[in-house]
């Protein structure tokens, strides 16, 4: 009887409960559709048609099939804007999360000025990019002699570099983006470490494990969930490339540093001097819409790689 008495007190109280989730998960989920879901089906719709401007009712719209993507490909700046994602995705990517996992590791080592090193490591991620970009170009890279890079080459009798010229500009453009992104995914790992029990530890060096094999060994196969994290919004991040794009580059698309989102803002609203007479926000969608699946590609592909989240500990 005290059961079904309490059973029966409780169910209004799980009626009210559901009421108000509902009552505030109506707003946030409305506003998803309108602001996301909404758009992104545009687009994805838009892709297969030929469309001038991206604000053009559908009315105007022209079916094409998948013209659009024919036409992207058959672009030698787009090819190029592909070719650039896929070396700074590879190798930036390959640089920025070793060396952010070597900053991760040293400063979970018992380091002291631990968190005054986190703060200066992280800090480059709270400048903006504009910024960042503008004092590379100007005060790290400068051809002059009072450029960073140079002047130190001056110090050692070396000739000065034109590191902006079409040669190095996207070696230049990569290491500038990638020495801002080392901070924000060393803490991601930095928690990750964090999370393993000092047992492991303790027991390793009981065992007589050197630092190399305590890290091969423990601290690595202990750190899928964070490496899966990290490929993820590395992608995500390489995806959305834009801007250090058009500070190395403000007036017209070049080889060297376009990215498809750089590409994609020139065909939608047609912005250097060398806009293309006729915009095309029918490509851009397709554009966007092949960008959003390497993404998901690849954050499929991690899934499926490492299938089971940090051992518990």
């Amino acid at each position: 009887m005290a059961k079904q008495k309490t059973k029966t007190s409780g169910s209004p109280l799980r009626k009210k409960n559901k009421s108000m989730l509902i009552m505030f998960l109506t707003p946030a989920t409305l506003l998803y559709l309108l602001v996301f879901l909404y758009p992104s089906i545009r687009t994805f719709v838009m892709s297969f048609f030929k469309v001038e401007g991206v604000s053009d009712p559908v009315s105007s719209w022209v079916f094409n099939g998948g013209a659009n993507y024919i036409d992207a490909f058959n672009d030698t700046l787009f090819r190029s804007s592909m070719t650039n994602l896929g070396k700074l995705w590879l190798f930036g990517g390959l640089g920025v999360m070793v060396l952010s996992l070597l900053y991760a590791v040293v400063l979970t080592s018992g380091l002291r000025g631990k968190s005054f090193f986190r703060s200066v490591i992280y800090l480059p991620n709270l400048v903006s990019a504009v910024a960042m970009g503008t004092m590379w170009l100007y005060y790290a890279f400068n051809k002059e002699s009072f450029g960073l890079l140079n002047a130190i080459r001056g110090w050692f009798g070396l000739n000065n570099v034109l590191w902006t010229d079409p040669a190095h500009k996207f070696s230049s453009m990569l290491i500038a983006y990638c020495f801002g992104m080392v901070g924000y995914h060393m803490l991601i790992f930095m928690s990750g470490i964090e999370r393993i029990g000092a047992d492991f530890y303790e027991a390793a060096t009981i065992e007589g494990a050197n630092v190399f094999q305590k890290f091969f060994y423990i601290t690595l196969p202990l750190l899928r969930g964070s490496i899966r994290t990290n490929l993820v919004m590395w992608t995500v991040a390489s995806v959305g490339f834009f801007i250090w794009g058009q500070v190395f580059d403000p007036v017209n698309l070049s080889n060297q540093t376009v990215m498809p989102l750089n590409y994609m803002y020139e065909l939608v609203f047609g912005s250097s001097n060398a806009a293309q007479a006729v915009r095309n926000s029918g490509i851009g969608a397709a554009i966007g819409v092949m960008m959003a699946a390497i993404v998901i590609i690849v954050f499929a592909a991690t899934n499926f790689i490492v299938k089971n989240d940090d051992i518990e500990l």
